[in-house]
């Protein structure tokens, strides 16, 4: 991989001082992310399970599903947003060896087929609450809750692989 910009390295570095001499600030920004993850991932994954079963329900449980997940997407998105936040913190701690890590690379890339999957589920939601809710749609709907249950268990595991790999 690239090494890291130098004029980036500089900009962070007293960011990266702080996180590296205070176990205080070391400790809070990992917690602020994994806790993010877990609750952001959690709903996540619950929601998928849900979507999954009432995709085989009756139009009464497909409902409760489609308002059940207008209400959580708001949730979700802040705790991506928060993980995002103490991401961005935790790169900048270390900015040469998250820079030219391939592992890194690929959390990132899961990260944003994830957030596509999301923007692309929460468009098919628009089409089925517009709609009948056809069987075809609610498939499509079904693939898009299989993906981001992968995608979520897929950003946990790069992301255990990348702290054992720093």
């Amino acid at each position: 991989m690239i090494a890291a910009p130098q004029s980036l390295v500089r900009f962070v570095e007293p960011w990266s001082q702080l996180y590296s001499d205070s176990i205080l600030v070391a400790t809070l920004v990992l917690f602020g992310h994994i806790a993010a993850l877990v609750f952001a991932g959690g709903l996540a994954v619950t929601l998928d399970r849900g979507t999954l079963r009432a995709s085989r329900g009756s139009p009464e449980v497909r409902a409760r599903q489609l308002d059940e997940l207008a209400l959580a997407h708001r949730l979700v998105v802040s705790g991506l947003a928060l993980s995002f936040f103490t991401g961005v913190l935790l790169f900048a701690a270390d900015v040469e060896t998250y820079f030219s890590s391939w592992i890194y690379w690929t959390k990132m890339t899961l990260v944003v087929l994830l957030l596509t999957n999301g923007f692309i589920m929460t468009r098919i939601e628009q089409r089925i609450r517009s709609s009948s809710g056809s069987a075809a749609v609610w498939k499509k709907l079904r693939w898009t809750a299989l993906a981001s249950l992968v995608l979520w268990f897929a950003i946990a595991f790069a992301g255990v692989a990348l702290v054992n790999a720093a």
